[in-house]
């Protein structure tokens, strides 16, 4: 028998798996947990191997019994549900929120840096301080990502690289320049515009609109949207790790309930996801070989250590626990 801490050695950030099921039962057998498919008459048992997972998604035509919540959560597997191809992103009753996870719960949940990030939220200037550094880490791994030889062997995404490291170059002084939350996020969607056109440009794809909820028939919105609900899924482990709660958020505003996973998926949305999206659409892939494009990138670039340590430096760094 495998205890609670057993299960825990390995670090979510170290982990390898983000699942996404669909058309499946999540059950225990043999004291496994195990997703269960069925073709006729027969049915198929599939291990989820969940000392080494971090997030299950769980779409279209899924169930899950207790018995295997009880063993993610014991694992530390955050759990969400959503709808096909991974969007909208649901969770129990927790209906029409978009982002909101059903997170393994503990009495001993560290507090080190919820005290520090408290210590700091309540004061606007702070506030924005945090927000800005969020959005230069953003921008570095935007330029780290983007620029580096890997991408620049991939003949399906020729960018103009110096016309990239140019308006990277004016939204840092934008960004510092900001006086005010509208002022960064303003700096902000004026960024992540500037990005899709260059890389629309960097494959030849064409006119781009970049429309909410999968944009109909066009692959690279779907594939768009498809993606940043994984990195929702990586920023939600990040929280649950550092002991934050969802809604302290620094720039997506208080009144929304995981404003934080909001901020710090923004982290990696557009250095990983965003690229990757237009050159699947440009490839013709499915929805399946598209998210595991996604899941190699986060594995290689470490996305999640990068979150984590993130969020803790942001809590060090602006905050001090209170006595």
């Amino acid at each position: 028998m495998l205890m609670p801490a057993d299960l825990k050695t390995i670090l979510h950030s170290k982990r390898a798996n983000i699942y996404y099921l669909q058309y499946c039962r999540v059950l225990v057998n043999g004291g496994r947990v195990e997703y269960v498919t069925d073709e006729g008459k027969e049915s198929f048992y599939w291990n989820i191997p969940i000392a080494n997972t971090t997030v299950i998604m769980l779409g279209t035509g899924t169930s899950v019994t207790q018995a295997a919540m009880r063993e993610f959560a014991r694992a530390g597997v955050l759990v969400g549900f959503c709808g096909g191809g991974g969007t909208p992103l649901y969770a129990g009753n927790e209906v029409d929120i978009d982002v909101s996870w059903l997170t393994p719960q503990s009495e001993y949940r560290p507090t080190e840096y919820l005290q520090n990030w408290v210590a700091f939220w309540f004061d606007e200037n702070k506030r924005l301080a945090a927000a800005k550094y969020f959005q230069q880490v953003r921008i570095e791994q935007i330029e780290r990502h983007w620029l580096n030889t890997r991408m620049q062997r991939e003949n399906r995404f020729q960018l103009a690289s110096a016309t990239l490291s140019e308006k990277l170059s004016r939204f840092r002084e934008g960004i510092a320049a900001a006086g005010s939350q509208n002022e960064l996020m303003l700096q902000e969607a004026l960024l992540t515009k500037t990005l899709y056109k260059l890389a629309s440009l960097a494959v030849q794809y064409g006119d781009f609109t970049r429309a909410k909820r999968g944009g109909g028939n066009d692959c690279a919105n779907r594939f768009l949207d498809h993606g940043n609900y994984l990195a929702y899924g990586l920023a939600a482990v990040a929280t649950w790790v550092t002991g934050i709660p969802q809604g302290l958020a620094v720039l997506h505003g208080k009144t929304r309930r995981g404003g934080l996973v909001f901020d710090l998926a923004d982290l990696i949305k557009d250095a990983l996801i965003l690229p990757q999206a237009f050159i699947a659409a440009m490839e013709g892939e499915d929805e399946q070989t598209f998210r595991q494009r996604c899941i190699t990138g986060f594995q290689q670039s470490e996305a999640l250590d990068l979150l984590i340590t993130s969020l803790q430096a942001t809590a060090l760094k602006f905050g001090q626990p209170r006595a």
